[in-house]
């Protein structure tokens, strides 16, 4: 019995050597800071009415933007697939508008994951987010109206 228990201690150590699980973040503090920032962007989606439509296939990656009546759009969309646990497989796409229609093209197959979707425009003035269980869900609704002040 001694034995077993100092084998299964010796393998216990080295599995928490060798795994790592990248579930906590270095700089946590940082990130506390700039929660105001984050409020500021969501604030600033719900002002412009933002709602988007995110559309995935293999290929390419498609985003239809509407907002309220006289706020501009952005030529250029920045859209981030968040990762639950492992940031780097996080993926991040540069979208250009063609014809009231925002595209880019995915480099990367996108594993099956519950990502955490991020469209903000090129200033980063705005951030409109939610979540897709990826690539089983194809389309996705961003709605500034049902965001809630929290990153």
């Amino acid at each position: 019995m001694p034995a077993t228990a100092v084998v299964a201690g010796f393998i216990t150590l080295w599995l928490a050597i060798t795994s790592f699980d990248g579930l906590v973040a270095d700089d946590y503090y940082k990130q506390g800071l700039a929660i105001n920032q984050t409020l500021a962007k969501v604030v600033a989606a719900r002002d412009s009415g933002l709602v988007g439509t995110v559309k995935f296939n293999s290929e390419e990656v498609g985003v239809v933007l509407e907002s309220k009546v006289g706020v501009a759009l952005p030529e250029r969309l920045f859209l981030t697939l968040a990762h639950p646990t492992k940031s780097g497989m996080d993926q991040k796409f540069v979208l250009e508008r063609r014809d009231g229609r925002y595209s880019g093209v995915v480099d990367t197959a996108i594993t099956s994951a519950h990502w955490k979707v991020l469209l903000e425009d090129e200033s980063r003035t705005w951030r409109l987010s939610g979540s897709a269980f990826l690539p089983t869900e194809t389309e996705v609704r961003l709605d500034s109206a049902d965001l809630k002040p929290v990153d």
